[in-house]
């Protein structure tokens, strides 16, 4: 990874999704991945520079499936855009153990993935809109990479930066990962002081509005 993409990524050590998410609304950004879940209660959050792959109907002859792998870059995580299909899969234990071995963050698909049981097994974290059996061979093919994709209605650009955890995903946009990284610690820190306030016998309403809970998220 390169050192900016590392400074980038290290602006969001500590933070989730729920608080990236709190900074997008309150910064007016789009970025929330509808649809798109975790394969399992990860408990670590995924951080990375986006590596977009788009798939599209296959051809006649049809074209790849995977040979993009190649290009991802140890700590990327790969982004696949296949509008949302569910009836044939992109991603697999193959996929799975390559992208493992190579370093990769992890993959986030407006898709469905397959094989589900050697992700789970090797802790490899993946984020789709489910699973299914069926190959995507001679159904679809890589069209594009590192070229803009839908991801659960946000966009995603190539080295844009993926915040991915438990609870979804979310798109920062690269040029703005700075102030969505400060934004979102602002946030936390008031919903730090309002737990440390629960705790100290305050009501959730005292604690709330000592501290202005209410506008928190609100747009600026």
């Amino acid at each position: 990874m390169h050192a900016e993409d590392k400074a980038l990524v290290a602006l969001f050590e500590g933070l989730d999704t729920p608080g990236v998410s709190d900074a997008l609304d309150k910064l007016g950004l789009p970025g929330h991945c509808f649809g798109v879940m975790p394969l399992d209660n990860y408990k670590q959050v995924v951080v990375g520079p986006a590596f977009t792959v788009k798939y599209v109907s296959a051809s006649v002859p049809p074209g790849t499936v995977g040979d993009f792998i190649e290009e991802v870059a140890e700590g990327d995580i790969v982004v696949i855009d296949n509008d949302g299909r569910t009836d044939c899969t992109v991603w697999g234990d193959i996929m799975t153990q390559y992208a493992g071995a190579r370093k990769i963050a992890g993959t986030v698909i407006d898709g469905v993935c397959r094989d589900v049981n050697k992700a789970l097994g090797d802790g490899y974290p993946l984020f789709t809109q489910g699973r299914f059996m069926r190959t995507g061979k001679d159904r679809v093919q890589v069209e594009s990479v590192n070229q803009p994709v839908s991801i659960g209605q946000a966009r995603v650009c190539s080295r844009d930066i993926i915040v991915a955890d438990a609870n979804g995903v979310v798109v920062v946009p690269r040029e703005r990962a700075q102030e969505v990284a400060q934004v979102a610690r602002q946030i936390e820190a008031v919903e730090a002081d309002i737990r440390a306030l629960i705790s100290e016998g305050r009501t959730l309403k005292q604690a709330r509005d000592a501290l202005n809970y209410h506008t928190l998220q609100r747009k600026s």
